[in-house]
């Protein structure tokens, strides 16, 4: 292999590299009012228990929902829900029933308040697990605390941002187990 040919790049624009995760539709309640927004600023943070941070702006309408309810559904789309997530994340949910808007179906938790979206493949649902840096960076903590999955496909077609309105889908396999050790599965 040869190094690669590299040019200065924009410090800015970093997290088109760094944002390998799926953009999820994040569902939220508190005192009767619910709503979704689109989210790809998340990552796993631990197994067991399962945690996950994720940033929420404060500017963003659920981000008080989901600080004074202290909960969420993290849900998961696919591909067949690419415009529906783009366009979620384009409107606010101040004025906006994004349930009724988006023709999505709001189907009830086990754990948590907030609604999981039915058409998702796989719904997280989580419950705050440490808020301490929510006023300086807007990262919430959540622990899973219920999971709900599709059993086919086993690896759906999730999408990706790379900013600026451009999308990758997540694609082709590659197995190597082989180079793994039992316990680093």
């Amino acid at each position: 292999m040869k190094p690669i040919r590299k040019t200065d790049f924009p410090v800015a624009e970093v997290r088109r590299f760094l944002e390998p995760g799926p953009v999820v539709l994040v569902s939220s309640a508190y005192k009767g009012e619910r709503n979704i927004m689109t989210m790809g600023w998340h990552t796993v943070m631990e197994f067991t228990p399962a945690l996950v941070g994720c940033v929420i702006s404060s500017g963003n309408h659920s981000f008080e929902l989901i600080r004074r309810s202290r909960q969420c559904v993290i849900n998961v789309p696919t591909v067949d829900l690419a415009s529906v997530v783009a366009q979620i994340g384009n409107c606010s949910g101040a004025d906006t029933d994004k349930f009724a808007t988006f023709k999505l179906t709001a189907e009830e938790a086990d754990e948590v308040k907030a609604p999981l979206i039915g058409e998702c493949n796989a719904n997280l649902e989580c419950k705050l697990h440490d808020g301490r840096l929510i006023d300086r960076y807007n990262f919430f903590i959540f622990e899973v605390v219920k999971a709900h999955a599709a059993r086919t496909p086993k690896y759906p077609k999730t999408i990706h941002y790379r900013g600026e309105g451009q999308f990758m889908v997540s694609g082709r396999s590659l197995n190597l187990r082989r180079h793994f050790r039992p316990g680093m599965l």
